[in-house]
């Protein structure tokens, strides 16, 4: 799987939600793209990710 372009290999088949809490991202403040769709954080808990998929990790700064 390539993650905000680093490919990182899938150890064992896990939701999107699994894998961000792995990686200790916390998911209110970040917006994810699964091969080139945006997915809603109400199915984080849903999507299964495979090492065939691009995921692009977007966080949120604020600033003015």
């Amino acid at each position: 799987m390539r993650v905000n372009g680093t490919l990182i290999s899938l150890d064992k088949s896990q939701t999107l939600f699994d894998f961000l809490q792995s990686q200790s991202i916390d998911i209110n403040t970040i917006a994810v793209e699964r091969n080139g769709e945006i997915i809603p954080r109400s199915t984080y808990q849903n999507v299964v990710l495979s090492d065939e998929d691009t995921l692009e990790i977007v966080r949120f700064v604020g600033g003015g």
